[in-house]
C-alpha cells in the first residue's frame, strides 16, 4: 500500500511541474542513458537553466548590447 501512495505521490508532483512548464529531471536523465549513452548528461542545475532558457529566452533583447 505504501508504495503504491509513493508511486501516485511522484506521479503527481511530475504533473505539477510538467504543469508550470518544468520538464522532470529524472525523466531527461533516463532518456539520454537509454538514447544517447555517448552524451554527457547536464547536472539538474544546468539542466534547469537549460529549460528556462529555451523557454523563456536569454533575457538579451537582441540588440547590438
Amino acid at each position: 500500500m505504501f508504495k503504491d501512495l509513493t508511486q501516485f505521490g511522484k506521479y503527481l508532483g511530475q504533473a505539477a511541474r510538467l504543469m508550470v512548464g518544468l520538464p522532470d529531471y529524472d525523466t531527461y536523465v533516463a532518456h539520454m542513458c537509454a538514447t544517447h549513452p555517448e552524451l554527457p548528461v547536464m547536472n539538474e542545475v544546468e539542466f534547469f537553466r537549460n529549460r528556462q532558457e529555451a523557454r523563456y529566452g536569454s533575457g538579451r533583447s537582441g540588440g547590438c548590447c
